[in-house]
């Protein structure tokens, strides 16, 4: 670890507690990352052009005049405004990535080394140091390609996959990839840093948009590497799986996902129809995929005799994956009504911000959530004065 002891205290610690993130990134995918560290108890620095992240200004919508997507991957960090061109400022970021463990940006490639804070110029000071780079195509060949999430939906082929088969391919409603990268880059993050508790060194970690989205496409990328099939947008329904899509009820869609034999067995006892389990053009998983035609109008004939809150209380309970299509309060509500308690309080009194628990649970270190997302340059100060004295007087 690094010897970079921050002048602050991160009250009950977690699992990453005494790690100091310098994080040079802005947007999603690198502020994810870090919002994820910060959450385990990472000492985050969020360093800020003296404009601030471009999300800062990313509204409506807004909650106190901030925009909600700053709010969103924000929290648990503090800030510091730094010109990078000036000189003074520059040194103090340096001084910052001398003293942290962990750095992470997403400049374009090489846009940092005439500051000295590309990976070469940050390892010369801190030879331990993790650096993590995410790109949106990579430090090679692609390397001059601007990278946004929309750009990587449309070259990586998603969007051909997404919408119905006769009409355009269409985005999907979130920035997937960059949200994957980010949490790509934060699996890399954790590896390095296990492998410098093992070997004292450090090592820089890329991490690029369109490989998080070739690998998560998962079963589609398979088709084609393993396969030579090129898959093509089907709207809502599975390539190989069959009844796994939105099917109509009296009231409204109901996703019906049921994905294997016996799963199968269970739709057709509780809608009234066990024959067609039996059936022999509908037996197995590739029979009903072969022949969804025939079986689609049977079951929605079914389907079509009670609304779908009624129907995914029954089938849930026989044990058939099913599930409303909501809106995204009616997402929360669901996990309220699991028991997950999706919503935080992060901050206190008037600075507290409602935000989006952790994802993972954790039995003995559990996500802290002390420090809301922070104001431009709110703490740079205290940084400032901490990162202007020897690492020698700070100690006392």
């Amino acid at each position: 670890m690094a010897d970079s002891a921050a002048p602050y205290g991160r009250a009950g610690g977690g699992p990453l507690s005494g790690l100091l993130v310098a994080d040079f990134s802005r947007v999603l995918a690198g502020p994810y990352a870090t919002m994820l560290l910060a959450d385990l108890g990472a000492e985050v620095i969020k360093v800020e052009g003296p404009q601030g992240d471009e999300t800062r200004t990313w509204m409506p919508p807004v909650r106190d005049e901030v925009s909600t997507y700053y709010l969103g991957v924000n929290r648990g960090k503090r800030s510091i405004a730094l010109d990078l061109r000036d000189p003074a400022d520059a040194e103090v970021a340096r001084e910052l990535a001398h003293r942290a463990d962990v750095v992470i940006e997403n400049f374009k490639p090489g846009g940092l080394a005439k500051y000295g804070l590309d990976y070469d110029g940050v390892r010369a000071r801190n030879a331990g140091v993790v650096y993590a780079s995410i790109t949106g195509f990579g430090s090679g060949a692609g390397s001059h390609v601007p990278g946004y999430d929309l750009m990587v939906q449309a070259i990586s082929g998603l969007m051909s996959l997404t919408g119905d088969p006769d009409g355009p391919p269409y985005r999907a409603g979130i920035s997937v990839f960059d949200v994957m990268a980010g949490n790509h880059a934060t699996i890399g993050i954790l590896a390095a840093l296990r492998h410098r508790d093992a070997t004292g060194q450090g090592q820089h970690v890329e991490v690029n948009l369109l490989s998080s989205a070739l690998t998560g496409l998962v079963n589609h990328s398979s088709a084609y590497v393993a396969g030579g099939v090129v898959p093509y947008r089907m709207g809502n329904a599975h390539p190989s799986v069959f009844p796994y899509e939105p099917l109509p009820t009296a009231d409204r869609d109901l996703i019906v996902a049921a994905a294997n034999d016996g799963q199968f067995r269970r739709l057709c006892d509780v809608l009234g129809i066990p024959e067609i389990a039996d059936d022999p053009r509908f037996a197995r998983n590739a029979d009903r995929t072969a022949n969804r035609k025939e079986l689609c109008p049977i079951l929605v004939g079914r389907l079509a005799t009670r609304g779908a809150t009624e129907w995914f209380d029954a089938l849930v309970a026989a044990g058939v994956p099913c599930g409303p299509i909501n809106t995204i309060d009616g997402g929360f509500a669901m996990a309220d009504r699991f028991g997950l308690d999706p919503i935080v309080q992060v901050g206190e009194g008037d600075r507290a911000v409602p935000t989006t628990r952790h994802p993972i649970r954790f039995s003995a270190t559990p996500a802290r959530y002390e420090l809301p997302p922070p104001d431009l340059d709110e703490h740079g100060v205290e940084l400032r004065k901490w990162l202007t004295t020897s690492q020698e007087d700070d100690r006392g």
